[in-house]
């Protein structure tokens, strides 16, 4: 199997590939690939926002694995993760991950230590809401699908019942997500072990249907607190792995972050947590915000501070990078005056990664709306990166009256 390596919005590589491989990377849209102009049957590949590893078959090609480094440590990748999964408890268990510089293998040690933790006082059980035909009567016959389904025949039986046992939600996504680990690749030998141990404590969990991409709800509760880290965990795995299958037979396989959700979660909550000192309430990716007086063109927000009676105080979008788009090399811009105009704000706030945007303040003409353009250092230290958020927020809060 062939393997390139690749990092984060890096420079471009060239690899000799058969044309068959090279359009199914350039249609996978998981890098840019394009045909070397200078050297028939070569191929320049270059990596964006997704980092991690997947494999892409093609049918009578020889498999190609691909592997985008992340340009911030893999310690502080799982810092911003985990934050914006849970702010409170992010340093509980906290996993030492100076050592890797791949992202697979860290996923795969973190999600261990988590599953571990969760199942420390034993595998969760509850009550699974059941509806299927039996030969039996238990719990409460649905007359209406007996009637509809089997004509008056008395069995089977359509019955609802609730089954008290560890076949439940919480269950069913810690077990499809260790067994998802399982199948990746350069996950080490020990972690392999513990994840194959915890899959035979949770044997009697149903596995999920690989491909299926509804994934088992479940709700935050005190009974399954301690698994709730896991289980935050566990769905960012299943979310991120993907088994894919493009045109022509071509199977891509493995396990990407896309940063720019990972910077944009993190902020937003980051902000979020900030802002509650000052008072007022945020407001994620918020609904009910139209652009036109007939309310057809929709907006939402990544964030939006709002005070007494649910006024509008505050705007705020993430960005990882700066979009240019051909035409539009500000569009980032045009978005967030049209936030200020539909919510009647003078101010709005656009978050970048430090080094994809200065720092800057831009009057618009004709409106007196200022736009504000932040950058965070991700290299910073946790600590630090949070107090540069709070910072923020003591600013957003400073120009805005609750």
């Amino acid at each position: 199997m062939t393997v390139v390596e690749l990092a984060e919005y890096g420079p471009a590589v060239t690899r000799p590939f058969p044309d068959a491989l090279g359009r199914a990377l350039a249609g996978s849209r998981i890098v840019e690939a394009t045909p070397d102009p200078y050297t028939p049957g070569n191929w320049r590949l270059r990596a964006g926002g997704k980092v991690g590893a997947v494999a892409l078959r093609v049918p009578g090609v020889e498999p190609v694995t691909l592997r985008i480094t992340p340009k911030v440590p893999i310690a502080r990748l799982f810092f911003l993760l985990g934050y914006a999964m849970n702010p409170q408890g992010h340093r509980e268990g906290a996993v030492h991950l100076a050592e890797h510089s791949e992202v697979l293998p860290a996923l795969a040690l973190t999600y261990e230590r988590a599953l571990e933790r969760a199942l420390r006082q034993g595998v969760l059980q509850g009550y699974r809401h059941t509806e299927e035909a039996s030969p039996v009567v238990r719990g409460r016959i649905r007359e209406a699908d007996q009637i509809r389904r089997h004509h008056g025949r008395t069995f089977p039986a359509e019955v609802s019942y609730d089954e008290y046992g560890t076949d439940i939600a919480e269950n069913r996504l810690l077990r499809a997500a260790a067994e998802t680990m399982l199948r990746l690749p350069r996950v080490p030998g020990d972690v392999r072990r513990g994840l194959r141990h915890h899959c035979v404590r949770l044997a009697d969990a149903e596995p999920l249907v690989r491909g299926h991409h509804e994934l088992p709800r479940w709700r935050p509760s005190r009974l399954n607190s301690r698994y709730q880290p896991a289980l935050r965990l566990a769905e960012t795995v299943l979310r991120g792995s993907s088994v894919e299958h493009l045109p022509g037979g071509v199977a891509v396989d493995g396990f990407l972050f896309d940063m720019h959700k990972v910077f944009e979660d993190f902020v937003c909550v980051a902000l979020r947590e900030a802002l509650a000192s000052h008072g007022g309430r945020s407001v994620l990716q918020a609904g009910g915000v139209h652009l036109d007086e007939d309310d057809v063109v929709r907006m939402r927000p990544d964030l939006m501070w709002c005070g007494h009676e649910g006024r509008p105080l505050a705007v705020a979008d993430a960005k990882y990078k700066a979009e240019k788009p051909a035409g539009f090399p500000e569009a980032d811009l045009y978005q967030m005056l049209a936030y200020c105009t539909a919510l009647g704000l003078p101010e709005g706030h656009l978050v970048y990664a430090k080094g994809n945007a200065p720092r800057a303040s831009h009057r618009i003409r004709h409106t007196g709306v200022v736009i504000h353009q932040h950058a965070l250092d991700l290299d910073r230290p946790p600590d630090e990166l949070l107090t540069s958020v709070a910072a923020l927020a003591r600013r957003i809060a400073r120009d805005s009256v609750i």
